[in-house]
């Protein structure tokens, strides 16, 4: 009998720690809330891919992933608390936002140059060169993104008198190119190209044609200033895994079936969008070329001053 007890009270405690164990493993994943703006895109699903490719839960992530149709709408989100991460937002609305004293820290680079971004008009359109732009409405998402900051380096460079006009998400912006609501429409790969391989748009410029642009960070990644605080280990596992999925994504033919059926592209789009967004394009440890960007968002008004050496230390956080 006492052979029994001892028997069992072993059985119990051998349950109850591997009870303990089974709780500490299922707990291990620690949940990050993440906005991304145009769910679809290649750049900007970098953090979808990942979670789907297992990366983030490799590093112990969970990621709960909200859809926003623009970059400020993911600031706002963050500044509200409601989110960790605003991925892909643009940068000259990040650094404005943070100057007017937003606690808002800048994870990473997200994009550098445009090469992703084009303009485009429906076939039948009478514009067939950039200089047709002028006196046009031409698109963008939204007030602080970077496709707003694109195309008024743009119209700069080429000294344009386009009427800049806010049409939302590409989706959006397609229906009010094709309904000739607006003259020329924004897209970014993969969005459209579709409709650019079937001739019912043509590309009349690209991001690439914006000199300004190329060497330059357009998008970054975002937290708050208290989520880095309190979470600044699980971002950098965040950072860590985002960027294992960066050489993935360039590399195996596993993510690119993933990114189609994510996107709903075919694999001719997605052989296309490989060829315009170079990896180079998205790595992550470098915002290039802040000062031309601050002075772009000065003379495009979303900044009143430069920021200090000591205001681009506290807000680039780029974890090593």
């Amino acid at each position: 009998m006492r052979r029994f007890v001892i028997l069992a009270v072993a059985v119990s405690a051998l349950a109850g720690i591997s009870y303990l164990n089974s709780c500490r493993f299922a707990a291990a994943d620690d949940t990050l809330k993440v906005a991304l703006p145009q769910r679809g895109s290649w750049d900007a699903g970098i953090a979808e891919l990942g979670q789907r490719g297992g990366f983030f839960k490799k590093h112990g992530l969970d990621l709960d992933i909200l859809y926003t149709s623009a970059g400020p709408e993911s600031i706002q989100a963050l500044i509200g608390g409601s989110i960790d991460v605003a991925a892909a937002s643009g940068v000259s609305a990040a650094i404005g936002t943070f100057a007017k004293g937003a606690p808002i820290r800048i994870l990473s680079s997200e994009m550098t140059g445009a090469p992703d971004l084009y303009w485009y008009v429906p076939a039948d359109s009478p514009i067939h060169t950039i200089q047709d732009f002028n006196s046009k409405t031409i698109a963008f998402s939204a007030v602080g993104s970077s496709s707003n900051a694109a195309v008024l380096a743009l119209i700069a460079q080429f000294h344009l008198t386009a009427k800049p006009q806010p049409t939302g998400n590409i989706a959006a912006t397609i229906t009010q190119t094709m309904t000739g609501q607006v003259d020329v429409g924004f897209g970014a790969a993969p969005f459209g190209l579709d409709l650019v391989e079937g001739g019912k748009t043509r590309i009349i410029a690209t991001g690439n044609d914006v000199a300004a642009l190329r060497n330059r960070a357009v998008r970054v990644n975002l937290t708050g200033a208290q989520t880095l605080q309190n979470k600044r280990d699980a971002l950098g596992r965040f950072m860590l895994a985002y960027r294992e999925t960066i050489d993935w994504m360039y590399s195996s033919p596993d993510a690119l079936k993933i990114y189609s059926e994510y996107s709903g592209v075919p694999t001719s789009i997605v052989q296309r969008v490989l060829k315009l967004i170079p990896k180079d394009a998205v790595e992550t440890d470098q915002v290039k070329d802040l000062d031309g960007v601050m002075a772009d968002a000065v003379a495009q008004k979303f900044l009143a001053a430069p920021l200090t050496p000591d205001q681009v230390k506290e807000l680039v956080q780029i974890p090593k």
